[in-house]
C-alpha cells in the first residue's frame, strides 16, 4: 500500500502535519493514520477537536484555499502546466494556530478527466466519507454557478443527503459554502438563491419514513461566504482568507462555526471510527451515484473561457486601443472593440461546440459579460474625455457667441449645437454587443454646461452691476458731501432728490443692460432692489463719514460767520461790532449742522431733533430756561432720539451734548480773542487823558505852565528830549525786553543803550547832510499821522493771540494769554 507522510518546515513554531488518509484506489491508509496521530498527538485532544474537509470539481482552488486557510501544505496545481489532478485521493493535515485542534482533510476533485466519466465511484464515496466524518464541510464552488441547476455539486449534494440520512444517524454537520471568484453581486443578493436551491435539493430527496418530516437544519447547518479571485485579486482574496480563518478559532464552542456535537468521539479512536466509516462506504454496493456531463462541461467550458479572457487581454490591438483611451477621445473605437469581441466570441463557440448546450450557453454569456467588463473601464473613459472635449469647445464657442449676440440666445444655439456632437461622438463608441447607456455621461455633460452658463452669467452679471453701482457712487458721493457740508433745512430733502434723480437713471440702465439675460422677474427685481439699496448705502456711507468730522465742521462754519462779515470780508473789530449777537448767530449755524448731520433723514419722517438741540444747547439763556431745566431732566439724557430708528441715528444726544461743549471750548478762545481785540482799539483811538486828568493838570501844572510861557526854550528842550527817549524806546524795544522780566530787561538794554545813541546820531548827521526831495518831504509829513493814530492787525478765525500797532505804537496783549 502506497502512503505518504510530510512535515513542514523545520522554522515554523506551529508545525503542521500532513498524510495520505485514502489513496486514489480506495486503500485506507492505516499506519500513516496512526503516524500522523502520534506526531500532532491527537489522543491528548479528548473531545476538543474539530475536523473540516473540502469538496468541489477538480482544479477549482480547493488546496490553495487550504493553504492560505490553515497554513498547510497541500500540493497545488500549477497552473503553467495546464489543468490537471493535483490531489489524489483524500488527505489529512493539521492547521496551524488555530485552537482547538483542528484537521484538515483535502478531497480529491470531482468530475477529474483522469478518472473518466464513467468512473465516478470513487467521488461519490469520498464525498459521503467527508460528510461523514467532519463537523464542518467547506464546499467549494464558483460564483457563476449559483443558481443552475446542473452545477455548484448539487447532483452530487442530492445523493449525499439521501444515502447519508440511510446509513448513519442525524448528526448536525455545518456546510460552508465558499463562493469563489465573487463577481459585483452582493453576497446578500446571492445566498438566498444558493439557500432556496439546497432547500430544493433537500425536499426532493427521498426519505425514510423516520425523517419524512425532519427539516434541513436537523441535518445541516448551512452557511455562506465569498471570496474574490485569487489569479486577479491576491491581496483582497488574503484578506478575506484571513478574516474567514478567524471563524475557525474555537469553532467547537458554543456558538461557533462547527456543528452539532452529538457522536463526536474522542480523540484517541478517531482511527477506528474513520476506517469503519470507510469501510461501511465501501461495502455498500448499491451506492450507486450518478455521474453528471453537467460537471465536465462545467469546468472545461470555463477554462475555454478563462483562456479567451487571457487571450484578449494579451491582444496588441486591445492594449493599443486601452492605452489610447486614457488620454484622449480615440475615433472608431466602438467598432474596433465589437470586432475585437467577435473574433474571440467566435472562437470560444468552435472549441466548446461538442460540450452540453446549456452549460456552453451559459459559459459563453458569462465570457461576454467578463469581456464586456474588461472592456468598460476602457468605454467610460473615452466617454469621460469625449465629455471633457465637448465641455471645452462649448466653453471657447460660447465665449466667441457671447461677442456677436446676447447672452440667453448664445447660450441656447452653443448648448444646442454641442449635445449634438455628443450624440454623434457617443454613436461612434457604441459596441454592437451591448447597449450601453451614455444618459448619466450626457447628463453630466448637462450639468457642466449649465454650470459653465450659471459661472459665467454670474460673472457678467456682477460686472454690469458693479459698472453702474461705480457710476451711482460717482454721482452721489461728492454732491452728498457738498450738501451735508452747507447743513441747511432743505439739506435732506436735496439729498432725497439728489438719490431719487440718479437711482431712478441708473436702474433703468442696469434693467437694459440685463435684458439680454433673459432673467426672471423675480432675479431682475433682486438686481434692481441691490442697485437700489447700494445707492442708499452710498448716502448713509457718506454721511457716516461727514459726521465723524462734523465737530470740524462746526468749528469752520462758526470760524467763517464769527470772523468774516456779511460780504465774505475779514471782520476788523472797532468797537462798534455786537460780538454776543455775531457769537450767538455763529454758533447756532454751527447747531444747525449739527442736528442736520445727527440722523440720516431719507425718508420724509419729521423729527424734532433741531428743537431739542435749539432749547438744550442755545437758547439756554431763554427767561425760564435754567428753571424748567433744573426741574425737568436733561433732554440730550439719552442714548437715541425720539422717532429715530436706531440703524439711522449718526450721532446720539448724548454725544452731540458733549461735542457741543467740546466745540464751546475749543470757540471760546476766539471770542476772548476778538473782546479783548475791541477793547484794546477803543483804547488806541481814545488818545486825549480822561477829563480828570486834564483838570488835575491845570491844577497842579499851572506854575509849569506858567514857567514854559515865560521861557519858550524849555518847550524846544522837552520837545528834543522827547523825540530821543520816543527814538531810543523804539529803536532798543524796551517794552519787549521787559516782557522777559526786570532783570533782564536791564541787563540786555545796557548793552544796547551806546550802539542806540551812536545810530541815532549817525542817522542825524546822514539827514542833515541829505536835502530833502518832494517825496521825503510828503514821508515826513504823513509819519506823524501814522505814527499818532497806528495800525491794528484783525483778529480773525485762527484765534490771533494779540492786538499789535505800527513800529512806534501801543501793543496790547489778550487777557488770555496774560
Amino acid at each position: 500500500m502506497l502512503h505518504t507522510f510530510v512535515s513542514c518546515r523545520a522554522e515554523m513554531a506551529d508545525a503542521c502535519f500532513s498524510t495520505q488518509l485514502i489513496d486514489g484506489d480506495g486503500v485506507f491508509n492505516v499506519t500513516g493514520l496512526e503516524n500522523f496521530m502520534k506526531e500532532v498527538r491527537l489522543a491528548e485532544c479528548g473531545l476538543s477537536y474539530a475536523v473540516v474537509s473540502i469538496m468541489g470539481p477538480q482544479s477549482s482552488g480547493k488546496s490553495t484555499l487550504l493553504n492560505h486557510l490553515f497554513r498547510t501544505n497541500f500540493r497545488e496545481m500549477d497552473a503553467f502546466k495546464g489543468r490537471s489532478q493535483t490531489t489524489k485521493g483524500i488527505w489529512l493535515a493539521k492547521a496551524q494556530n488555530i485552537e482547538p485542534c483542528t484537521l484538515v482533510m483535502d478531497l480529491e476533485g470531482t468530475d477529474g478527466r483522469e478518472r473518466g466519466e464513467d468512473d465516478t465511484a470513487f467521488e461519490k464515496q469520498s464525498a459521503l466519507f467527508a460528510l461523514a466524518v467532519s463537523d464542518i464541510v467547506l464546499i467549494n464552488m464558483w460564483c457563476h454557478d449559483i443558481g443552475r441547476e446542473q452545477a455548484a455539486n448539487k447532483p452530487l449534494l442530492k445523493t449525499v443527503f439521501q444515502v447519508m440520512m440511510r446509513l448513519f444517524s442525524p448528526r448536525k454537520t455545518t456546510l460552508l459554502f465558499v463562493i469563489r471568484d465573487k463577481s459585483r453581486t452582493p453576497l446578500e443578493n446571492l445566498e438566498p438563491i444558493l439557500r432556496e436551491d439546497i432547500q430544493k435539493i433537500w425536499d426532493g430527496v427521498p426519505k425514510p419514513h423516520a425523517h419524512k418530516e425532519t427539516p434541513l437544519s436537523e441535518f445541516f447547518n448551512v452557511q455562506v461566504v465569498g471570496l474574490s479571485s485569487y489569479e486577479e485579486k491576491e491581496e483582497l482574496f488574503k484578506e478575506q482568507v484571513s478574516d474567514l480563518r478567524d471563524r475557525f478559532q474555537h469553532s467547537i464552542a458554543p456558538g461557533g462555526l462547527a456543528g452539532d456535537r452529538r457522536g463526536v468521539v474522542p480523540a484517541s479512536g478517531f482511527s477506528f471510527s474513520s476506517q469503519q466509516f470507510w469501510k461501511v462506504i465501501k461495502e455498500n454496493k448499491d451506492l450507486d451515484l450518478p455521474a453528471h456531463k453537467v460537471m465536465v462541461a462545467t469546468v472545461r467550458c470555463e477554462e475555454i473561457g478563462n483562456e479567451k479572457i487571457a487571450s484578449f487581454t494579451a491582444d496588441e490591438e486591445w492594449q493599443q486601443l486601452e492605452e489610447a483611451v486614457q488620454h484622449d477621445y480615440c475615433p472608431g473605437f466602438g467598432k474596433k472593440i465589437s470586432s475585437l469581441l467577435d473574433r474571440c466570441l467566435s472562437e470560444y463557440d468552435m472549441e466548446a461546440i461538442y460540450f452540453d448546450e446549456g452549460v456552453r450557453s451559459s459559459k459563453r454569456q458569462q465570457l461576454e459579460s467578463k469581456l464586456l467588463q474588461l472592456v468598460n473601464p476602457a468605454y467610460q473613459s473615452l466617454m469621460g474625455h469625449l465629455r471633457t472635449r465637448t465641455l471645452e469647445g462649448f466653453k471657447e464657442s460660447f465665449d466667441k457667441a457671447l461677442e456677436k449676440e446676447g447672452f440667453a440666445a448664445a447660450a441656447r444655439d452653443c448648448t444646442h449645437t454641442f449635445l449634438e456632437k455628443f450624440d454623434k461622438g457617443s454613436e461612434d463608441a457604441a459596441i454592437q454587443q451591448v447597449n450601453w447607456d451614455t444618459s448619466k455621461v450626457k447628463d453630466k455633460l448637462k450639468r457642466d454646461i449649465e454650470g459653465h452658463v450659471a459661472s459665467v452669467r454670474a460673472t457678467k452679471l456682477s460686472e454690469v452691476c458693479a459698472k453702474y453701482e461705480a457710476q451711482l457712487t460717482k454721482a452721489l458721493a461728492e454732491p452728498v458731501e457738498a450738501l451735508l457740508d452747507s447743513a441747511s433745512e432743505d439739506t435732506w430733502p436735496a439729498i432725497r432728490k439728489l438719490l431719487q434723480r440718479e437711482t431712478k437713471a441708473a436702474v433703468l440702465g442696469l434693467e437694459s443692460a440685463v435684458s439680454s439675460f433673459e432673467l426672471d422677474e423675480s432675479t431682475e427685481k433682486e438686481l434692481l432692489a441691490k442697485l437700489e439699496k447700494h445707492g442708499k448705502s452710498v448716502v448713509e456711507s457718506k454721511a457716516k463719514e461727514e459726521a465723524g468730522r462734523v465737530l470740524i465742521r462746526m468749528k469752520d462754519r462758526f470760524s467763517t460767520l464769527f470772523s468774516r462779515d456779511a460780504d465774505s470780508m475779514p471782520r476788523v473789530w472797532t468797537g462798534k461790532e455786537d460780538i454776543k449777537a455775531i457769537t450767538k448767530t455763529a454758533r447756532s449755524a454751527s447747531m444747525k449742522l449739527l442736528s442736520t448731520m445727527a440722523a440720516i433723514r431719507l425718508e420724509e419722517d419729521g423729527d424734532n431733533i433741531e428743537n431739542t438741540l435749539s432749547l438744550a444747547l442755545v437758547d439756554t439763556s431763554r427767561p425760564g430756561t435754567t428753571d424748567r431745566s433744573i426741574q425737568s431732566s436733561d433732554p440730550l439724557a439719552s442714548s437715541s432720539w425720539e422717532t429715530v430708528p436706531e440703524e439711522k441715528t449718526l450721532i446720539t444726544p448724548v454725544r452731540c451734548k458733549n461735542l457741543w461743549r467740546q466745540f464751546k471750548a475749543e470757540t471760546e478762545y476766539t471770542v476772548t480773542q476778538a473782546i479783548a481785540a475791541q477793547e484794546a482799539n477803543k483804547r488806541n483811538n481814545n488818545w486825549l487823558p480822561p477829563p480828570w486828568a486834564l483838570a488835575a493838570m491845570a491844577i497842579l501844572g499851572f506854575n509849569e505852565f506858567m514857567t514854559l510861557l515865560r521861557n519858550p526854550l524849555y518847550l524846544l528842550v522837552i520837545f528834543v528830549v522827547y523825540l530821543v527817549g520816543k527814538a531810543i524806546w523804539v529803536q532798543s524795544e524796551i517794552g519787549r525786553e521787559f516782557q522777559h522780566g526786570f532783570l533782564p530787561a536791564i541787563l540786555s538794554l545796557s548793552t544796547k543803550f551806546v550802539p542806540t545813541i551812536m545810530n541815532i546820531l549817525k542817522r542825524l548827521a546822514d539827514e542833515g547832510q541829505r536835502p530833502a526831495g518832494p517825496e521825503r518831504q510828503r514821508e515826513m509829513e504823513l509819519q506823524p499821522k501814522s505814527t499818532r493814530n497806528g495800525s491794528y492787525s484783525n483778529v480773525t478765525s485762527a484765534g490771533s493771540s494779540s492786538v499789535t500797532t505800527s513800529e512806534i505804537g501801543p501793543e496790547y496783549s489778550s487777557p488770555v494769554a496774560q
